[in-house]
């Protein structure tokens, strides 16, 4: 007999956490829900080692890949992944959304249709996650 499991959170490892925070709260939506304490202050912006985000029913937690002072002046090249995380999120406005992502600076590949009949748009987040927006094509 399988195990009843229910909801699905995903933790994603990442190298700046403001800027993560900033990615999936401005560009996506995501708010902060919880959060670890601050360990230190640079330039006015608070970091901190975890968070948990919501938008709707969806749940992301973050964790930053270096604990205090551990962390390499430079982002480490990604390995690269075919596939590796990739997330799937329903958005109806896949235009009004490229237009949104390409003006922060985010490479978008789409929309185009996909093979099992969705609309989609994809790009990466700042540690290199892939995401896919995606709407049903209407029949």
């Amino acid at each position: 007999m399988a195990i009843k499991v229910h909801d699905l959170c995903a933790l994603l490892s990442v190298y700046d956490m403001p800027e993560a925070v900033r990615f999936y709260s401005e560009l996506l939506g995501f708010e902060v829900v919880s959060r670890a304490p601050t360990y230190e202050v640079v330039g006015g912006v608070e970091h901190f080692h975890w968070c948990m985000l919501r938008n709707g029913a969806s749940y992301l937690m973050l964790n930053t890949e270096y604990d205090t002072g551990e962390r390499p002046a430079e982002r480490p090249a990604a390995e690269p992944q075919r596939f590796g995380a990739w997330f799937f999120f329903g958005c109806e406005d896949l235009d009004g959304a490229r237009r949104e992502l390409e003006a922060a600076g985010v490479t978008c590949d789409g929309p185009k249709i996909a093979g099992y009949g969705f609309r989609t748009l994809s790009l990466r987040d700042p540690d290199g996650h892939g995401i896919t927006l995606q709407h049903p094509v209407p029949k």
